[in-house]
């Protein structure tokens, strides 16, 4: 835990591979170099991956970091002043795409600016990481999900400050940062940012029904994959879980968080792919055999900290292994990575708040399942 003045992490701790990630990295590029059908379904999903994904989730942290940076608007404090207003500013947070908003409203607590009914708010209507997926590729969805978390959080938020007035407060600081910071922009970044740019007027087009195979002439099949593994290398060389440090120039926290979502979304993508194309088993029917079980199975994956199990059971919606249901469980229950800081500085209240989201999942996520069981599917 650091203030506001923490020291930028020094050069020569950039660049080092994180034995476990270079694993990864080098095992995924293996995979879309090996030859034949193994190889051109790894490429492809790469690249499905890149611009349907990583592009758009790149474009919003920039406009949002860089929003942020811009203003320079003190969210804690704002929070602190809101008064009434606090538990639906903190559930608006939490529906943000990504975690940062939650994170905010996590750190605000142990700050004392924020009470534990903004906590339970904010936990409640995030999606995490996986909002960005379910954006880029069933915004459809998204337009019903998002929403409905942001008024389940409110809900949940005001009910626990009216019925539970014990405070879990652990850490008492005016400022704090979850993660350490990287210092300077560095080449790597600007670099990034530069392949986004052509993947997201491939994945724009996509969306309007328009099949774009070149930008400027070149073809995006080595434009994405350059951008899918200079991603993996930002992740497998960064020495963060997943959050950054707001101290931080917006697009370097933009190529790491996006380079982070990526890493799970291609996992995500590949792991259903190749069951179906390789593993000769039918996951629609398997599902479909304990479809009553499939609710509570989101709500209760939405209780694993981080955003990897979320974005899966996210994928699994795209591609109809799952109803919407469980996905609108999942959203409800799960907080993303906002559990990681909320475990460190207090313990105690991720727990209970977590505990206390379970119930409102449920009820949701069984009210679709009973009475639209075909809604969105």
């Amino acid at each position: 835990m650091t203030d506001s003045t923490t020291v930028p992490v020094p050069a020569e701790r950039w660049g080092i591979f994180r034995p476990n990630r270079l694993a990864v990295m080098l095992i995924l590029a293996a995979l879309a170099a090996w030859p034949g059908a193994l190889g051109e379904l790894t490429r492809s999903l790469m690249v499905d991956a890149y611009v349907q994904v990583s592009v758009f989730v790149a474009a919003t942290l920039m406009l949002f970091y860089g929003a942020e940076r811009l203003f320079n608007f003190d969210i804690g404090t704002a929070l602190k002043n809101a008064r009434g207003a606090q538990v639906p500013l903190a559930a608006l947070l939490g529906a943000t795409p990504g975690c940062g908003g939650a994170v905010v409203v996590v750190a605000a607590y142990s700050s004392g600016n924020v009470g534990f009914g903004a906590v339970v708010a904010t936990l409640t209507a995030t999606m995490g990481d996986a909002a960005f997926l379910l954006i880029a590729t069933r915004p459809d969805a998204a337009a019903i999900v998002l929403p409905l978390s942001f008024v389940v959080g409110i809900l949940s938020g005001w009910i626990v400050d009216k019925f539970h007035s014990h405070e879990y407060r652990t850490v008492t600081q005016s400022s704090c940062e979850i993660a350490p910071r990287l210092g300077r922009i560095r080449l790597t970044d600007w670099a990034y940012l530069a392949l986004v740019v052509p993947g997201l007027i491939v994945g724009g087009a996509q969306l309007a029904q328009i099949e774009v195979s070149h930008v400027a002439g070149v073809p995006i099949l080595p434009i994405a994959l350059a951008g899918t593994f200079l991603g993996l290398f930002i992740w497998s060389t960064s020495i963060l879980t997943a959050m950054t440090n707001t101290q931080d120039a917006p697009v370097t926290r933009m190529a790491e968080e996006t380079s982070f979502i990526s890493v799970w979304v291609i996992g995500a993508y590949l792991a259903y792919d190749y069951v179906a194309e390789f593993g000769g088993l039918d996951i629609g029917l398997l599902f479909q055999s304990v479809a009553p079980l499939l609710p509570l199975m989101g709500v209760l994956v939405g209780f694993i900290p981080g955003c990897g199990p979320q974005v899966l059971v996210t994928t699994l919606y795209i591609n109809g292994v799952i109803p919407f249901a469980a996905v609108m469980g999942n959203a409800i229950s799960n907080d993303g990575d906002a559990l990681f800081p909320a475990i460190a500085l207090n313990p105690r209240a991720a727990v209970v708040a977590t505990v206390y989201s379970a119930l409102p999942a449920l009820i949701v996520a069984y009210a679709f399942h009973f009475l639209a069981p075909g809604f969105m599917n």
